[in-house]
């Protein structure tokens, strides 16, 4: 009875997170944080950076990705079912009651500003995200390097056009860590 209660409680805070935010994973973050560990406390802040971490890295949406993690860390191969049903039920409803009367709906100048307004909506929550993962991340000289390397070359790629992958970027900084522990785990062998 208590695992079908956690379950249940599991599908409707998806369930929320999926009907209340826009602009995607990203756009979450800062609720996904607020659900998982302020509020439900399903994990520490420390792991909700690597939760975040793993669900950018791997394919697929990072909301969904981010949600079946944490289904499956509360109630295992059910819990990431139902997690993940709860989180995209709403964008699946939503966007095919839209598609069957998408130009008249379109049309309407009203749902035309609404959106213009939930766009600066969405970078706030982005941004929000994005410096509340920074203030969280681990001040460690590597940590500071590669995120300012990291913003540099963006700002490059931006200024000057050009076509780069953000997903060579990420494998790019995964490869920097992995030499950077390898690298520590050579320099602790050379002091013993």
């Amino acid at each position: 009875m208590r695992k079908m209660k956690g379950c249940v409680s599991l599908f409707f805070t998806m369930l929320k997170i999926g009907l209340f935010t826009f602009g995607g994973g990203y756009a979450m973050l800062a609720l996904l944080e607020n659900e998982f560990v302020e509020k439900k406390k399903w994990m520490e802040k420390e792991e909700f950076l690597d939760v975040a971490a793993i669900a950018e890295s791997t394919p697929g949406p990072i909301a969904i990705n981010a949600a079946t993690y944490v289904g499956y860390k509360t109630a295992r191969t059910i819990g990431a079912v139902i997690a993940t049903l709860g989180v995209c039920i709403p964008s699946f409803v939503i966007i095919f009651a839209i598609s069957l009367f998408f130009d008249a709906f379109l049309s309407l100048r009203m749902v035309a500003y609404a959106f213009k307004g939930i766009q600066i909506c969405v970078v706030y929550l982005i941004l929000t995200a994005g410096l509340k993962m920074l203030k969280q991340m681990e001040k460690t000289v590597f940590n500071v390097i590669l995120l300012s390397a990291t913003l540099i070359c963006m700002l490059l790629v931006s200024l000057f056009a050009v076509k780069f992958s953000t997903i060579f970027m990420i494998l790019i900084c995964g490869a920097c860590g992995i030499v950077v522990y390898l690298l520590g785990k050579i320099k602790k062998g050379e002091k013993q």
